[in-house]
């Protein structure tokens, strides 16, 4: 039977793990570079430690635990996140993180040091709900982004993100822009439906959808409710509803596509006065990088529209843009020889989902490995998977990380 990781200890992880920014109903809320985030890195930091890895951290926290090989060279990582959507599950992000702990610890009570070096990383801030843009943290280890400019990011709390970085300690002084990475695996839950309603154990994923995030500003004029004709309004509630509604629109009317409007805010929010500011947030998403761009277009296009129509002001932003990516074949191909030489049911399958791999892909060659969320249900507190699955998944993991490293 082929080496398998301890099941008990890996799902007791987990839930130690979920402790740290525990809220009712079972779930976490580790924001990016808040208190319960720093423990949680803290958490996985002292688990490193232990394991007696090389532990290097980043200028924005970046966390990454390195176990050499028998010979120098290219790395292959594992790993994910470890903060929290404002009402998360305990194992979006975490899975990957100590799933990859887990994989070392294996390795080592086994007495096998693989040829090439392993690492687990924990990336900072791969959520964006208190910083954007989301996936901050493998932007930043790939080199996208200025230290000072991601220093001087506001949050939604109006601090800003040095600040955060400074009362909490969570910089490092390693740079990982040169670190030579052989592979990168992500194991992740699947946060939709389709491997648990097709009796599938591990989703083999070889591609992840494109996303947009698009931000609406609306400036009107706020005037009584009862006494204004309504041809003659400036009301910035109207234009906001009709662009939140065209977004369901134009989702429906191309192939592929899938479009949330996540936050709509009017002011100023009383029943009896004309709105004369409103905000909006667009979350597009398409696999084929085509289609999305259309997406974007025609909705602002319609925004404009409207708002002319309505003669309000409109400002528009786009807050994050990440490209559709194309896994690897060789990675994703030894994911699959791993799923089955260990008797998995498996499955090809695209991200509807961004992660950490999706950024990682152009730094060198990656994949993701899915394991089923009962319900589909993922950012919510009952978000679960059973702990046969996430041993299953680790059990995968560990078969691919071992091939790639040999």
């Amino acid at each position: 039977m082929p080496l398998r990781v301890n099941a008990d200890r890996l799902n007791q992880s987990l839930a130690d793990l979920a402790r740290i920014g525990a809220i009712d109903g079972g779930g976490v809320c580790r924001l990016a570079f808040t208190d319960e985030d720093k423990a949680g890195r803290d958490f996985v930091e002292a688990r490193m430690r232990a394991l007696g890895l090389e532990v290097r951290i980043d200028a924005i926290g970046n966390l990454v635990g390195i176990r050499p090989g028998r010979e120098e060279g290219p790395i292959v990582m594992t790993g994910s996140h470890l903060d929290t959507v404002g009402r998360g599950g305990r194992y979006d992000g975490a899975l990957g993180v100590m799933a990859g702990l887990e994989v070392l610890a294996t390795l080592q009570e086994a007495g096998i040091t693989t040829r090439r070096p392993l690492a687990v990383a924990a990336f900072v801030n791969e959520e964006g709900n208190r910083f954007t843009p989301d996936v901050m943290g493998s932007l930043f280890f790939r080199g996208d982004l200025d230290l000072d400019a991601v220093r001087a990011t506001v949050g939604i709390d109006g601090t800003t993100l040095g600040d955060n970085l400074d009362r909490t300690g969570m910089a490092g002084p390693d740079d990982f822009r040169d670190l030579p990475l052989r592979a990168f695996v992500e194991l992740h839950i699947e946060q939709g439906p389709v491997l648990e309603e097709d009796g599938v154990t591990i989703g083999v994923v070889d591609g992840v959808q494109g996303i947009l995030w698009h931000e609406f500003r609306v400036q009107g004029a706020s005037n009584h409710a009862g006494v204004t004709p309504m041809d003659r309004r400036q009301d910035a509630g109207f234009v906001a509803a009709a662009i939140a509604a065209q977004v369901r629109h134009l989702a429906r009317s191309i192939r592929g596509q899938r479009a949330t409007v996540g936050t709509l805010e009017v002011e100023p929010g009383y029943i009896n006065i004309i709105p004369d500011r409103a905000r909006l947030t667009a979350d597009l998403r398409n696999p084929d990088a085509v289609r999305l761009r259309e997406m974007a277009v025609r909705l602002l296009g319609f925004a404009q529209e409207v708002a002319a129509a309505e003669g309000v002001a409109l400002e528009h932003r786009e807050l994050a843009h990440i490209p559709p990516v194309r896994f690897d074949e060789e990675v994703v191909a030894a994911i699959e020889q791993a799923a089955k030489a260990c008797g998995y049911t498996h499955r090809r399958m695209t991200s509807g989902a961004g992660h950490d791999a999706q950024i990682l892909a152009t730094r060198c060659p990656t994949a993701m490995l899915f394991v089923p969320s009962v319900g589909g249900v993922s950012h919510d507190v009952t978000e679960y998977t059973r702990p046969e699955d996430v041993a299953a998944g680790a059990n995968v993991l560990l078969h691919t990380i071992r091939t790639l490293a040999a």
